[in-house]
């Protein structure tokens, strides 16, 4: 369906005839006639005027009249262009939906600990953690993502967005102990609020914090960072990682932290959200899909539209006449 966006601007049409009637041409702008000695000569040009009165008048009207139409036909593709011709689509209505996740994952050297099964097999937590945190990135449509990654030091990874890929192979490329052998729960959270804080809808906003440790380093302590996610208002899930025995501690030579449930647990329970305890690869993969079903997607009803603006067409017909203008008679234009 074609329509004009400001159908108000055909007024303008009336312009032209409006200053025409208000503003009549103006005579007598070139001073006293000059008196001219030869009468006999402005008798025999009085005498030819009489018998060609009709046709020169006749004349002078057609000019203005197509003078006057050409350039109203000009104003009238000006004013059109000005009214923004458009097309518009049919209306899709669809379904939006999609949340904010914060992923939140610890990559201390403790996270290389072969505590977990996989296939008959043993593999180190940061392993199974790559292999389940990134297949729940790829099933997020509609969501954006974040990632943070901590150890002693917190970095930003990512920032919300919808590029889940790029959020993906940045899990994947990271390696246990690249941020440090210590582990700073608190500064990660702090640094997730942070980057969640200035979006609106706080109901739509979910962090996943991930740890196999207690937070034994950085600025800020674990019950700060409780009192701040809690004052937030965010929700988050916790996630304990890790078997329950230490013989693997011993075995492969690994700095090892107790993991602070007690902690972790107030956490979840404050920003009314679950704590969970993974202790093996399939474990892990059904804390993921708990979450998915915990959170439900929001829906808002959306509509689109295609738009296609047609105002150049018009305008380019002006900019045409008006180069045209250069090539007429000097008359039609004066």
């Amino acid at each position: 369906m074609t329509h004009f966006l400001y159908i108000q601007a055909f007024w303008l049409l009336l312009v032209p005839f409006v200053v025409f009637v208000l503003f009549p041409k103006i005579k007598g702008l070139h001073g006293a006639a000059l008196k001219i000695p030869f009468l006999e000569d402005i008798k025999a040009i009085k005498y030819k005027s009489e018998h060609l009165q009709v046709p020169a008048l006749l004349s002078s009207k057609i000019v203005f009249s197509l003078k006057f139409l050409y350039l109203f036909i000009l104003w009238g593709l000006f004013v059109t262009a000005a009214a923004r011709p458009q097309y518009v689509g049919q209306p899709f209505h669809f379904k939006s939906q999609n949340r904010d996740i914060m992923l939140v994952v610890d990559i201390s050297t403790s996270m290389l600990q072969p505590d977990f099964s996989a296939n008959s097999s043993r593999i180190d937590r940061m392993s199974a953690v790559k292999a389940v945190v990134s297949a729940f990135i790829d099933k997020r449509t509609e969501d954006r993502v974040g990632l943070i990654l901590f150890g002693t030091l917190a970095y930003l990874q990512s920032p919300l967005t919808f590029d889940k890929q790029s959020v993906r192979e940045i899990l994947l490329n990271a390696d246990a102990g690249m941020a440090g052998n210590s582990t700073s729960i608190g500064d990660a959270l702090g640094l997730a609020l942070k980057n969640l804080k200035d979006e609106k809808q706080k109901e739509n906003k979910v962090i996943i914090l991930l740890t196999d440790g207690e937070n034994n380093d950085g600025s800020l302590s674990m019950a700060q960072a409780i009192d701040l996610a809690e004052k937030e208002g965010i929700k988050i899930y916790t996630i304990g990682v890790g078997g329950k025995g230490n013989f693997m501690n011993a075995l492969f030579n690994l700095r090892h932290s107790e993991l602070d449930e007690k902690s972790l647990k107030e956490l979840s329970k404050k920003t009314q959200g679950n704590y969970f305890r993974a202790t093996d690869l399939n474990s892990l993969a059904e804390i993921y899909q708990r979450i998915d079903a915990l959170e439900p997607q929001n829906e808002e009803s959306s509509v689109v539209q295609e738009i296609r603006e047609y105002f150049y067409i018009p305008l380019l017909a002006a900019l045409c006449l008006l180069c045209l203008l250069l090539f007429l008679p000097k008359g039609y234009i004066q």
